[in-house]
């Protein structure tokens, strides 16, 4: 009990603390060493009147002698002659405004309208040709229209001196004019005074100008122009800008300007300054008070900290919760807390307008308040903290959390943001959609409000999200078709949702799964069909190498017969060797384990010993070499060894497979930036579309295989055209059979 009482009277004394620390932040800077005639709201008023005394009361305008000082420039008279364009524009534009009020005085039969129309019409025309005529003419107009803002701003003045003396009576002053010694005096500076400043002597001078710049012309601001009206042009100016009117001048002061005591009772801010006086007493014993609590609970410090931490019953309860839920609750509380200490302090402020037994009472239930959020604050700093000072605990706290637990649920949902906030969204229409509903039945208004949102926006996303689930389940179905092996339907593509962005993926897993089953079956056909190649090409030399060795054996061979088979036995043995190094090679191609000795060759140079390496094969063949070199060397960054290898394999090729009478067209170019060659023949065979597998090794145009090669050849200039960072390119067009390489030529 002892305890309890000691927890409850150290609250007191920390509310009142807490709160007093609050006001001085609050309101320190406002009534410390302050004045009422410092605050914003009587600086405001003081400028106002220092600003318009000078044109209102001081030094106002003389009407007669300023229309006496009115002078008109050439540009002004310039200006407000063109100002709507030249004359045959401003004829042209009263015609078209009186054209059709004319021709429906015509239809209407009305003589005498249509002859008051075509009079105004022409006397206006008459007035803008003499703008254009006669400088005098306009310069009338403008000396007019100048003067008569002269008596607009006068009779404003007048009005307005009024306001201020009226409004203003509580001011007293004595100024002076420092240039003409002219003095000038309102009221009783005389007086006590509750308030007082002066200029001059070693202090900074009154500025005022001539012009009440708070002045506005109502009817220059609608539009200082020749137009009366949005469409008809006027013959009289409009009163001028008072600026173009009158010169404005700068006047100096020196002097005093007051507030007498006994005029305060006329200020509009006489409860004001009362309430300020009364505040500056309120807040001084609060903030006593305040300074007297810090010092007991200093003094008191640790029964003051034992009340609190020992036998917390609050604090226990509250550490029943999540960590994260007691932040939250203590966020919230930290929020009420503020909300209460500006309660408590603006009704405190703001009682000596409303003096009151009532008022009392409103301050002590805030108070009373602020007590009890206090305690349930520290309740909660208590358990936060208690929980949160070791890193075992705050691993624990963690773990235990809520947010971490919906976190781990949550966080798949936006693994597809677009699904997520979708979800979100849609979740959210439908809570506020079952607020709307219920508050619909509470009034009227919200009714007639709710029917509209139903309509557009609540009813169009249950119809959304209906739509995307029944999409969701055709998709989850034709997986499910995919799934057990049936790959021949193509799931419907429908918007651009994330389900029809996942029913395209699914779609391209499909064609993948296709592509791949097909590729399967094209890898197992090229394989075995490499497999018979080359066991049909390694066999063919050997099985011949060994029947002449055998041959050779008998005893019986004549000498002739022995040369024959030799020569037999080395040519099976070349092809054979042949055949087995272009392997090797092209297996090093393809690992990509050769190295390439590049350097600046010329390509046209290069095919030249090519085709004359040749010469011979192309002579006996019954073909047509038809060459067409650039007349200069191109040059390329390339492996000459390794290129002419490329451009011999693609001429043998065409040796070996051109039809016969044909003719052979080689071309070598610089296109684009490239070095170009192409070779095209027609085909003795024929070659079928799948021209890729033409890249395969050993693969011929010759399917029957009767002409002698590897079928190595394509595979290795393609290969050799790869470390080359180069392109080939193989077309067919029936049996036009073309060959293009294109490699980056250098200069």
């Amino acid at each position: 009990m002892k305890n309890n009482s000691k927890r409850l009277f150290s609250l007191f004394l920390l509310t009142i603390v807490v709160f007093s620390v609050y006001s001085f932040v609050q309101q320190g800077q406002k009534y410390i060493g302050k004045d009422y005639f410092d605050s914003e709201d009587f600086q405001s008023k003081l400028y106002e009147f220092t600003n318009n005394i000078g044109p209102l009361l001081l030094n106002p305008i003389d009407a007669d002698e300023a229309k006496k000082a009115v002078t008109v420039t050439e540009n002004e008279i310039e200006e407000h002659r063109t100002r709507y364009g030249s004359l045959s524009e401003q004829i042209e534009n009263i015609n078209s405004q009186y054209e059709d009020r004319i021709a429906e005085a015509i239809d209407s039969k009305s003589t005498k309208v249509k002859a008051a129309l075509i009079k105004e019409r022409d006397a206006k025309i008459d007035d803008i040709t003499k703008n254009f005529e006669d400088d005098e003419h306009i310069k009338a107009k403008i000396i007019d229209s100048k003067k008569r803002a002269i008596d607009d701003y006068v009779a404003d003045v007048s009005s307005k001196k009024r306001d201020l003396l009226n409004n203003y009576r509580f001011f007293a002053f004595k100024l002076t004019d420092v240039d003409t010694q002219k003095t000038t005096t309102f009221g009783d500076v005389e007086s006590p005074a509750a308030f007082s400043i002066k200029y001059g002597k070693g202090r900074e001078l009154l500025e005022s100008n001539s012009i009440n710049t708070d002045y506005s012309s109502d009817s220059y601001s609608e539009g200082n122009s020749w137009y009366g009206g949005s469409d008809s042009i006027s013959t009289k100016l409009e009163p001028s800008d008072i600026d173009q009117a009158l010169i404005d001048k700068t006047y100096q002061y020196e002097g005093l300007i007051t507030i007498p005591k006994n005029a305060l009772q006329y200020a509009e801010f006489a409860t004001d300054y009362k309430a300020f006086k009364a505040n500056q007493i309120w807040y001084s014993i609060i903030w006593g008070l305040g300074l007297v609590s810090l010092v007991i609970l200093f003094v008191n410090w640790k029964s003051s900290k034992k009340a609190f931490l020992e036998n917390n019953n609050a604090a226990n309860w509250i550490r029943q919760w999540s960590i994260d839920v007691r932040i939250i609750s203590l966020l919230v509380t930290i929020w009420a807390l503020f909300i209460s200490l500006f309660v408590v302090e603006n009704r405190i402020e703001y009682s000596y307008y409303h003096i009151s037994v009532y008022q009392l009472l409103r301050i002590g239930f805030a108070l009373v308040i602020l007590y009890f959020i206090l305690w349930i604050f520290l309740a909660q700093l208590v358990s936060v903290f208690e929980d949160l000072n070791s890193e075992e605990k705050r691993v624990k706290a963690y773990q235990n959390s809520l947010a971490r637990k919906a976190f781990e649920k949550l966080q798949d949902l936006f693994l597809n943001r677009s699904i997520g906030f979708q979800s979100v969204m849609l979740l959210g229409i439908m809570f506020l959609g079952g607020l709307g509903l219920a508050g619909s039945f509470l009034t009227v208004q919200l009714f007639l409000i709710y029917i509209p949102l139903f309509l557009f926006i609540l009813l169009p996303a249950t119809l959304l999200f209906l739509t995307r689930m029944s999409y969701l389940n055709r998709i989850m179905k034709e997986t499910e078709q995919m799934a057990a092996g049936r790959l021949s339907n193509e799931i419907k593509i429908q918007g651009k949702s994330a389900l029809a962005t996942h029913a395209k993926n699914l779609n391209d897993l499909r064609d993948g799964v296709r592509t791949s089953i097909s590729e399967q079956a094209k890898s197992e056909r090229l394989k075995t069909e490499l497999i018979t190649n080359v066991s049909h090409d390694l066999r063919t030399p050997l099985t011949s190498i060994i029947t002449y060795t055998d041959l050779l054996k008998k005893p019986n061979v004549t000498e002739e017969e022995r040369h024959s088979y030799i020569a037999i036995l080395d040519k099976k043995s070349q092809r054979l060797k042949t055949l087995i190094e272009d392997l090797f090679e092209v297996s090093k191609m393809a690992s990509g384990n050769i190295e390439l000795q590049k350097q600046r060759v010329d390509l046209n140079q290069l095919l030249q010993q090519a085709l004359a390496e040749h010469e011979e094969d192309i002579t006996k063949s019954a073909l047509d070499f038809r060459v067409n070199t650039p007349e200069g060397p191109l040059f390329a960054n390339v492996d000459g060894q390794k290129w002419w290898r490329v451009l011999d394999n693609l001429i043998v090729n065409t040796l070996k497979y051109a039809l016969e009478g044909t003719r052979v067209y080689v071309t070598l170019r610089q296109h684009n930036g490239e070095a170009e060659f192409v070779i095209k023949n027609v085909t003795k065979y024929e070659i079928g579309e799948n021209v890729e597998e033409l890249y395969e090794r050993f693969k011929r145009a010759d399917a029957s295989r009767h002409t002698d090669g590897s079928g190595l050849g394509l595979a290795i200039a393609q290969s050799i055209v790869d470390l080359h960072a180069a392109r080939m390119k193989i077309e067919v067009d029936g049996d036009l059979f073309k060959v293009t390489v294109n490699v980056v030529s250098v200069y």
